[in-house]
């Protein structure tokens, strides 16, 4: 099935702009928010939280604690932890809102999409999950990277930078007050987890390490943890990546490949969400990834101008 059996033209074509909720307001909503301002297809329909009380920059929109509390919803940018993302998508789904998220366990990934596929086809919605940029963009990437060199080995070199899904998995364990952990690129896509955390009164650095290192974010990789007094004073949110395939075009040996990426890690998510929320607009009703989307779909404009500005 090619790329165009997705598109539909009618919503494609339409000239009113495509109204977003944001569902959580941690440092991916906030992001979030700065790129739907900036698009110029986009209106912010309101930000979901749990205090729904407004702070100054949040005064130009509506803030609620039930999404069913605001008004034409086209799609729901869940800015909230990787674990949360199925069951907010499961409530807000049958609302017939379409919904985004950055789920980021990538050997959950299939599985989330098989949950999801079943209500988005009863609801007559679309999900896209996992749309940050790692999974997400680096997805794409690599995709066309294989394509291009079918036989072959790809390397994924993540940071040096903040991991946020991992973070927020350390600020979840008992005992934790505040986590930053920290990811370390050691070649051929190894990793270390450099994690800083700090704890609260009466907990132990032993008994954390343990949770932390048991925990499925960190089981794969080699990891450290270190008791700091201040995360705020360690935190940079900057991180990058470095992507590499080295294989065969056909019969044609060492052909070789790479792409680099620095960036602040929750403003190229935001940005991203944004993206795959304009796309599920383009999209038939069904759960996707960001590789079974066609990129082109991700911008806003005429799709012929595009084409000649891109091609």
């Amino acid at each position: 099935m090619g790329w165009f059996s997705y598109f539909c033209p009618l919503k494609f074509e339409t000239m009113n702009k495509i109204r977003a909720a944001i569902v959580g307001y941690g440092n991916v909503g906030r992001f979030a928010l700065e790129a739907l301002e900036a698009a110029p297809d986009f209106e912010v329909a309101g930000i979901v939280r749990r205090n729904a009380n407004k702070t100054i920059e949040l005064s130009p929109y509506e803030v609620v604690s039930d999404i069913r509390d605001l008004k034409d919803v086209d799609v729901a940018i869940l800015a909230c932890p990787t674990r949360s993302c199925p069951e907010y998508a499961k409530q807000i789904l049958p609302l017939g809102i379409n919904t985004v998220d950055s789920f980021d366990i990538h050997t959950s990934i299939v599985d989330y999409r098989r949950e999801l596929m079943p209500i988005n086809k009863e609801t007559k919605t679309v999900s896209v999950i996992a749309a940050g940029w790692d999974p997400g963009s680096d997805s794409i990437v690599r995709t066309l990277m294989q394509s291009l060199a079918p036989k072959g080995l790809s390397y994924t070199n993540f940071g040096p930078g903040m991991s946020m899904g991992h973070s927020v998995c350390v600020r979840s364990k008992k005992g934790v007050k505040n986590a930053l952990s920290v990811t370390i690129p050691l070649g051929e896509g190894i990793h270390r987890r450099m994690v800083y955390v700090e704890l609260e009164d009466g907990a132990t650095l032993e008994q954390v390490t343990n949770d932390i290192k048991a925990d499925p974010y960190f089981a794969n990789d080699e990891t450290h943890v270190f008791a700091v007094d201040s995360v705020d004073a360690v935190r940079d949110m900057g991180h990058g990546v470095n992507l590499v395939r080295k294989g065969v075009s056909g019969k044609t040996q060492n052909q070789r490949m790479e792409f680099n990426m620095s960036i602040n890690n929750p403003a190229l998510t935001g940005q991203v969400l944004v993206n795959v929320a304009r796309a599920t607009m383009r999209l038939q009703p069904g759960c996707y990834t960001m590789v079974e989307i066609p990129v082109i779909d991700m911008l806003p404009g005429d799709r012929e101008e595009l084409i000649g500005h891109l091609v």
